[in-house]
């Protein structure tokens, strides 16, 4: 008999300090041992779906009961519902595009590291001089950390004969609201700072042209200008600037769905986003994302096959690095041209 299939699964394995259920899982029954095997490729989480014949997509899924088949199989149900939700999170989400490092930790007290004090670049320095300095220390302030998440109603009645695929699908889409409220925490970190900084400053104009953009990539400086976030009145007013109506750049849009800008940086739509304010940033300098954990679900109810409430959450908060590295302009009209 294979390891996985001798593993005494138990909802305690969720609550182990520090560690997911798949990591339990994988220190149980390390992947490093299929390789090479008809398994490998798949991840102790995943070797577990197999032992209990368990379909979670493709048009042979199974209905829900079918983790309810055996115990070991209801303690594998939390972990597929905090997955699907993950999925849901990576297909929707464009903070990436924002953050430049991600940071995980178990409690929800952090304070950042603050890099804004000294001189930063190097210098030329005569022989016998003394090197300029760079100043690095623990912030002034906790990292707010907002709890953003979803209640689903429900009943095992209702979900039993329902097929994993559609189920997939549902808690998808609540990783998805879950993943656009996380942007708008990180948009909110930039125009009015976190805890310890203070929001960007805004250029004012009245009419929205090129020449701003331009001024946006000159004032970053030693910073690069990689992405460019906006709401859905920006984004259209800055389609109608004559130079973002590049032939090829319609191609690119028209063909794959993904905005681009002639300074060569990522435009990101972020719906929510106060209108007439538009931000320029390094990606790689800008925002650091904290996350307590990852996505948080009442292992412990949906084990015992309590179905009627199943509680879906993620903690995270935002936290600007270099100040210098955003900027923004705001704007009253535009014009199609500079």
């Amino acid at each position: 008999m294979a390891r996985f299939e001798q593993i005494a699964l138990e909802k305690g394995m969720y609550h182990v300090p520090g560690k997911t259920f798949t990591q339990v899982l994988e220190e149980l029954d390390s992947s490093e041992n299929y390789r090479g095997t008809p398994l490998e490729g798949l991840d102790a989480f995943q070797r577990q779906l197999k032992r209990f014949d368990i379909k979670v997509s493709g048009p042979g899924s199974d209905p829900v009961e079918q983790f309810f088949a055996t115990s070991g199989g209801a303690a594998l149900f939390p972990e597929y519902v905090a997955r699907a939700v993950r999925q849901g999170m990576e297909r929707a989400s464009k903070v990436t595009d924002l953050v430049a490092t991600v940071t995980t930790i178990d409690g929800l007290d952090y304070r950042t590291l603050d890099p804004d004090g000294g001189t930063w670049g190097p210098t030329v320095v005569a022989e016998g001089g003394v090197l300029p300095t760079a100043t690095l220390r623990t912030s002034s302030g906790l990292v707010t950390l907002q709890k953003r998440g979803q209640l689903l109603s429900t009943s095992y009645e209702a979900l039993r004969l329902q097929k994993l695929d559609l189920f997939t699908v549902i808690l998808g889409q609540i990783g998805a609201s879950i993943a656009n409220a996380q942007m708008n925490d990180a948009v909110d970190a930039l125009i009015n700072g976190d805890d310890s900084k203070d929001g960007i400053v805004f250029d004012t104009t009245t009419s929205l042209a090129y020449a701003d953009f331009l001024k946006l990539w000159a004032g970053l400086a030693p910073f690069q200008l990689n992405v460019i976030a906006a709401g859905t009145d920006a984004i259209q007013k800055l389609l109608q600037i004559s130079e973002f109506k590049d032939a090829q750049a319609g191609l690119n849009f028209q063909g794959t769905g993904k905005l681009c800008t002639p300074l060569g940086a990522t435009l990101v739509h972020v719906p929510d986003m106060e209108e007439g304010k538009i931000i320029a940033l390094d990606k790689n300098c800008a925002l650091e994302m904290i996350q307590a954990g990852g996505v948080c679900v009442d292992s412990g109810k949906l084990v015992d096959h309590q179905l009627d409430e199943i509680a879906i959450s993620c903690t995270a908060g935002f936290a600007r690095i270099f100040a210098d590295a955003a900027k923004g302009v705001s704007y009253t009209t535009t014009a199609s041209s500079t």
